[in-house]
C-alpha cells in the first residue's frame, strides 16, 4: 500500500516532460544517385537554470520544442554542413520551408491558375538542400507541436528576445548532442524568420561563441520602418512602388513593356523624384504634384483620381483592394499574382489574402499525413501552422518608441565574423516584404566596404513563398546549394 506522499511523487514523475524523438531511415532517388538519410522528429525539452534568492533550484523544464532533423547517413560530420531552418509570422511553424523548398519531401500545391484540388499530394523533392547540408527544422514555442510545459506561460516566449533565446538554445542543444560544433553551420529563415536569423547570428556568437558560415534570408524584413505604414513615415510608400508596378504589369495594366523595364523605371522613381515629392508635404508645387500623379498612374495601374484622393500615398492593403476593383477582385499580399474575392467589392481595404488561402490546405494536409505515416511521430495536439495567439501577443518591448530593426545585429555579426556570408532571396510579387525595401536595408548596413561582397541578392518571378512557382523553386534550390557549397569553407 502506497502512502499519499508516494502517490504525489509518482504523479509528479508521470508529468515530468521528456524528449519524445523518433528516428526513421529513408532513401531518396536522385537520378543515378540514392540519398540515404535518417529523419529524427519530435519534441525536445528546453530547460532553464533557475536561481531563487541566490540559490540554485535546478535545471527546470520550461518548454517542449518540436523539430525535424534530416542527417545524411555515414557522412563525415566535420565536413558536412548543417542548416537550421524556420519560418516567421511571428507565430508560424516551419512547415513552409520544410515542405515547400528545403526538405526531401514536398507538398503539391500548384500555382496561380493551376491550383491542386483537395485532398492534395506529397512527393519526393530531388532538389532538396539535404543533398548539400543536413537540415534541422525548428517550430518555435506555440507553433507546430511546440508548447510551454505544464505550469509555464506560453506568452513568455511570444516576444523578440525570448524567441531568440529559446530558438538559440535549441540550436545549441542539437549541435552539442549530435557532435556538430566543427560542422559548417547555417541559418535559413523566411519572413519574420529572417528577423530571427539576423538576431540569432549575433546572439549565437555572443552567448555561446558559435560562429556561423552563412545566413540565408528568404523574403527578408530586417528593418520594420521600411514596412510600417504609420503617420509621419513616408518610407514604405516609395519602397513598395516597384512591387506595385510588378503587380500591375502581371495583371495586364502596364501593357507592351517588359517586366525588367517596368521595374527599372519604378526603382528610379522610387529612389528619386517620388520620395522627394512626399517629403515636401504641403509645400509641393501644383505642377510637381500633377507630375507625380501621372507617373504613379503609369507605374501602378491606379487612376489619377484615386492617387490624387490618397494624397500620393498608396497604402498596401488599399492597393490590394483597389487595383482590380473594376474586375471585383482583390490581389494577394504574400503573392500578388494571386487574385480572389472579398465579401464587399467596394471595401476600402482587402480583408483576406487569396495567396495565403491558396496554400494553407495543401501544406497542412501534407504535414499532418507525412509526420505520422512516414516519420512515425504521433501527437494528438493540433499542428499549429500559424498560431494566432503568438501573433497577436507578440512583444517588441525592447524597441519601445523605436522601429524594430535587426540590421544592426546582422552588421555586428558580420563585423565580428568576416567569414559570415549572407544570401538574400526576394520575389518581385511579394507585397509583404518588398524587394526594394530589402535593398534599402542592405545598402544601409554598417559594415566595411570589404565585407560588401559577403552579401548576395537573388530575385525570382513569384511572391513571398517564391517556391510555389516551379521555375522559381528550381532556380532557388540551385542558388541555395551553390551558396552552401561556397560558404562552407571546405
Amino acid at each position: 500500500m502506497t502512502t499519499p506522499e508516494e502517490n504525489t511523487s509518482t504523479a509528479a514523475a508521470k508529468v515530468t516532460p521528456v524528449d519524445d524523438l523518433v528516428s526513421t531511415r529513408h532513401e531518396l532517388a536522385i537520378g543515378d544517385e540514392t540519398l540515404k538519410y535518417t529523419a529524427t522528429t519530435g519534441r525536445v525539452v528546453l530547460r532553464q537554470e533557475v536561481l531563487t534568492e541566490g540559490k540554485f533550484d535546478g535545471h527546470v523544464p520550461k518548454a517542449e520544442v518540436f523539430l525535424t532533423a534530416y542527417t545524411l547517413d555515414d557522412a563525415d560530420v566535420s565536413q558536412r554542413p548543417v542548416t537550421f531552418a524556420f519560418n516567421g509570422g511571428p507565430g508560424s511553424s516551419s512547415i513552409w520551408l520544410h515542405l515547400g523548398l528545403l526538405g526531401p519531401r514536398r507538398a503539391v500545391s500548384g500555382d496561380v491558375g493551376e491550383l491542386v484540388p483537395p485532398p492534395y499530394g506529397l512527393e519526393d523533392n530531388p532538389e532538396t538542400l539535404l543533398r548539400h547540408s543536413d537540415l534541422v527544422f525548428i517550430d518555435p514555442v506555440s507553433t507546430g507541436y511546440s508548447r510551454a510545459v505544464e505550469g509555464e506561460k506560453p506568452g513568455e516566449y511570444h516576444g523578440f528576445t525570448r524567441d531568440l533565446e529559446s530558438v538559440g538554445e535549441v540550436i545549441r542543444l542539437w549541435t552539442s548532442r549530435n557532435g556538430r560544433w566543427m560542422s559548417p553551420k547555417f541559418l535559413a529563415g523566411e519572413s519574420y524568420g529572417t528577423t530571427r536569423a539576423a538576431g540569432l547570428a549575433a546572439h549565437l556568437q555572443d552567448r555561446y561563441g558559435m560562429y556561423l558560415n552563412g545566413v540565408m534570408l528568404i523574403s527578408a524584413v530586417l528593418e520594420f520602418a521600411t514596412l510600417d505604414f504609420t503617420p509621419g513615415n513616408d518610407l514604405p510608400y516609395a519602397l513598395y512602388l516597384p512591387s506595385y508596378a510588378a503587380t500591375a504589369h502581371y495583371h495586364g495594366l502596364i501593357p507592351d513593356r517588359e517586366l525588367s523595364d517596368v521595374l527599372a523605371d519604378a526603382e528610379r522613381y522610387a529612389a528619386g523624384r517620388y520620395p522627394n515629392a512626399l517629403a515636401q508635404g504641403n509645400r509641393l508645387p501644383d505642377d510637381y504634384r500633377a507630375e507625380v500623379i501621372t507617373r504613379l498612374a503609369s507605374l501602378t495601374g491606379l487612376s489619377e483620381d484615386y492617387l490624387d484622393r490618397v494624397n500620393l500615398r498608396i497604402e498596401h492593403t488599399r492597393f490590394f483592394a483597389e487595383l482590380l476593383r473594376s474586375r471585383r477582385q482583390v490581389v494577394g499580399r504574400l503573392d500578388s499574382r494571386f487574385t480572389g474575392w472579398d465579401a464587399d467589392s467596394a471595401g476600402e481595404v482587402s480583408t483576406d489574402d487569396p495567396s495565403f488561402r491558396a496554400i494553407i490546405g495543401p501544406y497542412t494536409a501534407a504535414l499532418n499525413q507525412y509526420v505520422r505515416a512516414e516519420l512515425e511521430y504521433h501527437n494528438d495536439l493540433p499542428y499549429e501552422f500559424l498560431s494566432s495567439d503568438a501573433a497577436k501577443d507578440w512583444s517588441f518591448k525592447e524597441f519601445e518608441s523605436k522601429h524594430v530593426t535587426v540590421a544592426d545585429k546582422l552588421a555586428e555579426a558580420m563585423r565580428a565574423n568576416p567569414h559570415l556570408k549572407v544570401h538574400i532571396a526576394s520575389g518581385y510579387y511579394d507585397c509583404a516584404t518588398p524587394y526594394f525595401a530589402t535593398e534599402h536595408t542592405v545598402a544601409g548596413l554598417q559594415i566595411p566596404a570589404e565585407l560588401r561582397d559577403n552579401i548576395e541578392l537573388r530575385y525570382y518571378p513569384a511572391g513571398h513563398m517564391m517556391y510555389v512557382n516551379e521555375e522559381s523553386r528550381l532556380r532557388q534550390s540551385e542558388d541555395l546549394a551553390t551558396f552552401i557549397q561556397n560558404a562552407s569553407n571546405r
